[in-house]
């Protein structure tokens, strides 16, 4: 019975880190992409300017890559150095999305008000020389916003870069975000159940590991 229910464990958590594992190309590939057709596309924050979606993407495919991977082959092979990276990968990147809630919570008036600030600073060098990528970055965002959500005023626009800022669009954006609050929260502790679950199952296969090892030393 014991037996059967670590097959299902190690099954179990060899298909949903493949899944993972796809979902990190999948990532990694667009992330890819843009960096190749969409160069000069960077990031919205002038102090922040290797801050890009594609940069984004690549970083976060190849950690997901990474994790699916180790978590996947450690399962299979039921092999515990592999087994134990994948739990200390997998909590250290826990532990860091909940020092991350911590401080953005603590300094959430200090964190709004240097966004506002660097949000302000980028949208004033919009269209000036060697700032190409931030201004791509802006158009394709106020075309998008306007076209799906209509956060911004006409005024808000990039028509008269003397009124960009008059209308508060930045306002609007956060408030998008309070109205889809209890998606983005269930989004995360989605997210921390299946991290939270995840560690519990290669540890789990870990110890059996090392009682089979340490049964047969």
């Amino acid at each position: 019975m014991a037996e059967g229910c670590l097959r299902a464990l190690r099954y179990g958590m060899v298909f949903f880190n493949l899944l993972f594992w796809l979902g990190g190309c999948g990532i990694l590939g667009v992330g890819v992409w843009l960096s190749i057709t969409q160069g000069n596309f960077a990031t919205l924050s002038s102090s922040l300017p290797s801050l890009s979606a594609a940069n984004l993407l690549i970083a976060v495919g190849s950690i997901i890559m990474l994790i699916g991977c180790l978590g996947c082959v450690g399962a299979v092979k039921q092999n515990r150095p592999l087994l134990l990276s994948f739990f200390i990968l997998l909590l250290l990147i826990l532990l860091l999305e909940i020092l991350f809630m911590i401080l953005f919570f603590a300094y959430q008036d200090e964190i709004d008000l240097y966004a506002q600030s660097d949000l302000k600073k980028g949208l004033q060098l919009f269209g000036t020389e060697g700032n190409i990528g931030l201004t791509n970055a802006w158009s394709i965002v106020q075309t998008d916003v306007r076209l799906l959500h209509s956060f911004l005023y006409d005024n808000c626009g990039l028509e008269n870069p003397g009124t960009w800022w008059t209308a508060p669009c930045y306002e609007r954006v956060k408030g998008w975000l309070q109205e889809n609050l209890v998606a983005l929260w269930i989004f995360a502790l989605c997210t921390a159940l299946t991290q939270i679950l995840g560690l519990v199952f290669s540890m789990t296969i870990f110890c059996h590991a090392v009682k089979v090892e340490t049964f047969y030393a």
